[in-house]
């Protein structure tokens, strides 16, 4: 059975920092795109960042801005999210997520989020 299990979130002030986890298991994620989005209340699901199966290509949603970085490591089914120059408006449940179909473009996977889910975890970035 296939699972993503985020960690990392949690409380922090504007202009701080966090790095997110998301540990996979079920299957090698080696050959397939994954990603991180976010969902504040009340709005709909958004990327955040996607990144290729290899690693060799990202996405980045443009409210990025610079401040994020996504990578990943496949040795340990792991992909991470550092974020910097947290704003307010980062706050947000974030959820990892992992491609269904090998070996998409990291754009495509962000518009396109249709495999597995993490349940995600809570960032809130205090003023």
């Amino acid at each position: 059975q296939v699972q993503l299990v985020e960690s990392g979130g949690g409380l922090v002030q504007a202009g701080g920092y966090l790095r997110l986890s998301c540990a996979a298991s079920g299957r090698p994620f080696r050959n397939y795109a994954m990603g991180w989005f976010r969902q504040a209340p009340g709005k709909e699901r958004e990327c955040v960042a996607t990144i290729t199966w290899s690693g060799g290509s990202t996405y980045y949603a443009d409210f990025v801005q610079g401040r994020f970085t996504i990578s990943r490591d496949n040795a340990k089914n792991t992909v991470y999210l550092q974020m910097t120059s947290l704003k307010p408006e980062d706050t947000a449940v974030y959820y990892c997520a992992a491609d269904s179909r090998s070996f998409r473009a990291a754009e495509l996977f962000a518009r396109d989020a249709t495999g597995y889910w993490g349940t995600g975890t809570l960032v809130t970035v205090s003023s």
